[in-house]
């Protein structure tokens, strides 16, 4: 199947052209299963299968991408059908699937789950499964065995490692194993005991460091560089010194592309919302208006009616 990027077909003036290549979607980009002007738009760019490749394409081109989380084939299969370009399978899901406090407690075999779940929802987008705290750090071969694992059982196409320059060593190894890596630096939640809590990354003297880091990672061989709770003009500079796309959260307007958490995004997060997150619907009080009217219908009898009924 072809990947080489083209532009959009020529008008209708001109039906027997074919369009020339440039650096975005393929010629065999799929637009039937989209609906809305932002998701043709999106479904005539991008190819049928993301890979790594077009998101450096994307940066070449000067264009962006969107990522999201996801924890479920139904959510994926609609984010992937909307045209979003990544899906991330985040250790988030210990808090916003699971309830938990923290990401720490996220195992190697929850995430396969929630991999395998996702996969089975997207067929465009490229998905990539955070690697577990304690699945990697102890070494890269430690690191190597866990992304064969979340790529070979839990089906995605690329792994996330959080850390800077201290795991390029670790960001070697698995490329060199096969296992496209995309790094994290700046804030860590994994490491947030280390960094003293949630803290803006990257200030002052600590912006050439953030640099340093994103520049040994992609030596190492990282396909893209994630950077969360950093500095505006830090992150936009990280991005113009390496060749590889740059995802944002948290760090400014700058990067290749974004990512939230999918829950933050649709405004079902409960309590205070970070800084960066921005609400696209407020999805908690449609959902509790859904629920309490469906309450409401069966305690008075008006659900089910007779024609969500079966006859003899």
């Amino acid at each position: 199947m072809s990947e080489t990027p083209q532009t959009p077909p020529q008008t209708p003036q001109q039906p027997s052209q074919q369009a020339p290549q440039t650096a975005r979607g393929p010629a065999d980009a799929e637009t039937a299963p989209y609906s809305g002007a932002a998701a043709d738009r999106a479904a005539e760019f991008t190819p049928r299968r993301v890979r790594t490749v077009h998101l450096r394409r994307f940066k070449e081109a000067g264009e962006r991408f969107a990522m999201l989380t996801a924890y479920d084939a139904t959510m994926a299969g609609i984010f992937d059908r909307a045209g979003v370009e990544v899906l991330l399978v985040g250790d988030s899901a210990a808090n916003v699937m699971m309830g938990r406090s923290t990401t720490l407690s996220m195992t190697v075999e929850e995430m396969l789950v929630y991999s395998r779940s996702v996969v089975a929802g997207a067929e465009r987008a490229l998905v990539i499964a955070d690697v577990p705290f304690g699945s990697y750090e102890a070494s890269p071969q430690q690191a190597v065995e866990t992304g064969v694992r979340l790529m070979k059982e839990g089906g995605v196409h690329a792994v996330k490692v959080e850390g800077g320059a201290a795991m390029a060593g670790h960001v070697r190894a698995m490329v060199a194993a096969g296992i496209p890596v995309m790094a994290h630096i700046g804030f860590t939640p994994q490491s947030e005991h280390a960094l003293g809590g949630y803290r803006v990354q990257g200030r002052g003297e600590a912006g050439e460091r953030l640099l340093a880091d994103a520049r040994a990672l992609e030596e190492a061989g990282a396909f893209s560089v994630l950077m969360e709770m950093v500095p505006a003009d830090v992150a936009a500079e990280v991005d113009a010194g390496l060749a590889v796309p740059t995802v944002g959260i948290g760090a400014g307007s700058g990067t290749t592309g974004q990512v939230l958490v999918w829950q933050d995004m649709l405004g079902l997060t409960a309590g205070r919302k970070p800084r960066f997150v921005r609400e696209y619907a407020d999805l908690r009080s449609t959902v509790a208006e859904a629920v309490g009217a469906y309450r409401e219908d069966v305690r008075t009898g008006r659900f089910p009616a007779e024609e969500h009924s079966f006859d003899d």
